[in-house]
């Protein structure tokens, strides 16, 4: 959800999401600068002929010959062009070993990555600083050779090479699945400490799940017109539209939730009518796109990891240390989940009078969608067995309210029961033991 003093600030993030998911914008961006410093340069550098003296006679000793800047400046276009296609390569390669190694929602870390995006960037950029400097360099009518210009190129082809050996670095880590659930959790982290900026207090119960509304409690039903995820409620202005309109907006899909096209994405009820123009303004405060984020949807943070961790604990890999290692990442999650206090979802005009109601995924929810498929996938695995247990004791010692820490004790139940099925009785003895310390808590 968006709150917020200016509705600009809903727009400004759809745009950037928009333009941040992919390998167009930024690279282009990038690639544009570069090029027209390139033209720049040569043109400034032909107004201004002595600044060929600020380069030293050894690293460019003829500097009245066209011909040579030519060379240097094509030679150096196609090196850029060929480590292009290196790069899409070594890209193409990555994405394919992610997608079925671990799982192709984290896809999408991979394109948003912005070491990625500045290397396309860097390398199509002096491509067209080169292509652009070219023209400069001419025999007729008057000689002119570029020589601060071709000297810009050389640093740029120096920068490059140093830029690809970061760049294999970089995408080797990246596909090491310990930075990988790292990035995903730190990510996830910085996101519930953008849109959740206020600190719970420490005899404040944590968030509960605000459900959305039914339909026959909802009133008129607002359609959507496309089929695709909820990114972005803007709760500005639905709580704008209502005060105006004098209606109570019932939102009945919340951010991460599919919508198909047809289907209800809110309802209005009181003395208003459902206009043509109230309906298209209804439908411009969601932002609906193909694929879920990162922005403002913590489940979807949390199913990546959880991904990895379910391909980990399979028969096809048994991996139990990826497994432990997501474990630990999702704890630091809901640790920091709920130490934030939950946003208003409920929102009067006047005092007593309902407007808008959005729905909030709660902590009983996020622990659910946390734990709920590793626990019942490694049960007969005695490590993330044990782990699992560790981790709801870890999230409980931070919960005021006994009523959380119950549930981390059903899911401690349930985890021991199932493990003692597939488990020997002296492999239980631990976990009966971490069982009790997290009863005591509740």
């Amino acid at each position: 959800m968006r709150r917020g003093p200016f509705r600009l600030k809903f727009f400004i993030n759809r745009i950037v999401n928009d333009l941040r998911v992919g390998f167009l914008i930024r690279p282009l961006v990038i690639a544009l600068l570069i090029g027209a410093a390139g033209m720049y340069l040569s043109t400034l550098e032909e107004w201004y002929p002595n600044m060929r003296h600020w380069i030293p006679t050894m690293l460019f000793p003829t500097t009245q010959d066209p011909a040579v800047a030519q060379l240097v400046l094509s030679n150096i276009a196609t090196a850029m062009m060929t480590v292009v296609s290196i790069v899409f390569a070594i890209l193409l390669m990555t994405l394919t070993l992610a997608s079925t190694q671990f799982s192709p929602r984290i896809i999408i870390s991979f394109v948003r990555d912005r070491v990625t995006q500045q290397t396309l960037g860097i390398f199509l950029g002096t491509f067209l600083y080169c292509l652009g400097s070219l023209p400069a360099a001419r025999n007729f009518p008057t000689a002119f050779c570029p020589v601060v210009t071709v000297f810009g190129a050389m640093v740029l082809a120096f920068l490059c090479v140093t830029w690809l050996l970061f760049f294999i670095i970089h995408i080797s880590r990246a596909v090491s699945v310990t930075h990988l659930v790292d990035r995903i959790a730190r990510e996830t982290e910085e996101m519930i400490m953008q849109n959740l900026p206020e600190m719970r207090k420490d005899n404040e119960p944590v968030q509960k799940t605000v459900p959305p509304a039914h339909l026959d409690q909802s009133g008129t039903p607002v359609l959507s017109e496309a089929s695709g995820y909820i990114l972005f409620i803007d709760t500005d202005k639905l709580l704008a539209i209502a005060k105006s309109n004098d209606i109570t907006i019932y939102v009945v899909r919340r951010v991460g939730h599919f919508v198909p096209a047809g289907i209800p994405l809110l309802g209005i009820s009181g003395s208003g009518k459902l206009t043509p123009e109230l309906e298209r303004s209804l439908k411009k405060a969601f932002h609906i796109g193909a694929t879920r984020t990162l922005d403002e949807d913590i489940e979807f943070g949390i199913l990546q990891i959880v991904d990895i961790g379910l391909k980990a604990v399979s028969a096809a890999s048994n991996d139990p240390s990826t497994a432990i290692n997501c474990i630990d990442q999702l704890s630091s999650i809901l640790i920091r989940f709920a130490m934030h206090r939950a946003p208003q979802t409920d929102f009067y005009y006047p005092e007593n009078t309902l407007r808008l109601s959005v729905p909030w995924l709660g902590f009983d929810r996020i622990l659910e969608s946390a734990f709920e498929q590793i626990r019942l996938y490694s049960q007969a695995d005695v490590a993330v067995s044990l782990r699992l247990l560790r981790a709801f004791i870890d999230i409980a010692s931070t919960l005021p309210d006994r009523e959380s820490r119950k549930l981390l004790v059903e899911q401690g139940i349930r985890l021991v029961n199932g493990c003692s099925e597939k488990l020997a009785e002296e492999v239980l003895k631990e976990m009966h033991s971490r069982l009790a310390a997290l009863e005591k808590m509740a």
